[in-house]
């Protein structure tokens, strides 16, 4: 039993139409008219108070459209990953042993907790992209394809073969062929913040061009501004006639190590307007 099939019994056993669990769960009627048609897939429930609120107005325990939505969408995923899916424990005990030993416990056990979840595919997929990134750089550089070949025990063009191969993969089709190819020589170690899910990885220098490569995919605030600028702003006798593009540009002004006081963003405006500054088109 799907979401939409206990939606559309209990809607019919209470009288009740789409307008209504529209109304409830606030969201468009044509939204609920995909939902319940599986023309849409059920949202994912720990990123979605949908279920909380229909929920209320079916008279349904707490949590079972919930739980009925996580069922359907695994049981989809499975599906989709078809013959693929017993190759995927390949792929992530590689991803686990390349794992920061600190971070290593813990992330196994929210791999094991939500099977290729939100966490699993972000870290695969950020792996898969950094690896295709240096496969794709590469692919043109013999002396690169020899290398990677030599630690794989294959000849030039059975890598050139392979290397094609994974440039064409995606992280629902990641093989073991792939992992052991690319992902283990290129892979040296990663780690997580599971905070800010900020991503450090480490490359193997020997085939890789770049040593390491950083991630970042949490909120950060901006830069707080120069109180000088600040200063600047506030008093209209030198920035009373700034425009917006004008402030803009000054906004991003950087002085590492020193800190203008108010006037220094006064000269550089009119350093701006000044048109001995520029050449003329």
């Amino acid at each position: 039993m799907d979401v939409s099939l206990v939606i559309r019994q209990r809607l019919e056993e209470l009288g009740l139409e789409q307008k209504d669990l529209a109304r409830a769960a606030r969201v468009t009627e044509s939204y609920v008219s995909q939902l319940l048609t599986r023309r849409r897939a059920p949202p994912a429930p720990n990123r979605s108070d949908i279920y909380d609120r229909m929920g209320k107005l079916l008279r349904l325990p707490n949590g079972e459209l919930a739980r009925l939505a996580e069922v359907q969408r695994k049981e989809a995923l499975k599906q989709e990953l078809g013959e693929t899916e017993p190759l995927y424990r390949e792929v992530r005990q590689l991803v686990l042993r390349k794992c920061a030993a600190a971070r290593a416990e813990h992330v196994r056990a929210l791999f094991e907790q939500q099977p290729f979840g939100e966490l699993e595919r972000l870290v695969t997929q950020t792996l898969l992209d950094v690896a295709k990134q240096v496969a794709r750089q590469e692919l043109d550089h013999e002396a690169w394809l020899r290398d990677v070949a030599r630690l794989n025990g294959h000849s030039f063009e059975e890598m050139r073969v392979e290397v094609l191969e994974f440039l064409d993969t995606d992280v629902f089709h990641l093989s073991g062929d792939n992992c052991i190819a690319f992902l283990d020589p290129l892979i040296e170690s990663w780690d997580i913040d599971l905070a800010t899910f900020a991503m450090e990885i480490l490359l193997n220098e020997h085939v890789a061009p770049q040593r390491a490569k950083r991630f970042v995919f949490g909120e950060q605030d901006p830069a707080p501004e120069e109180a000088g600028f600040k200063d600047f702003l506030e008093d209209k006798s030198l920035s009373g006639t700034a425009t917006e593009p004008e402030l803009e540009f000054l906004r991003r002004l950087k002085t590492p190590g020193r800190h203008p006081a108010a006037l220094y963003y006064y000269r550089e405006l009119q350093n701006l307007r000044d048109p001995l500054h520029f050449r003329t088109a």
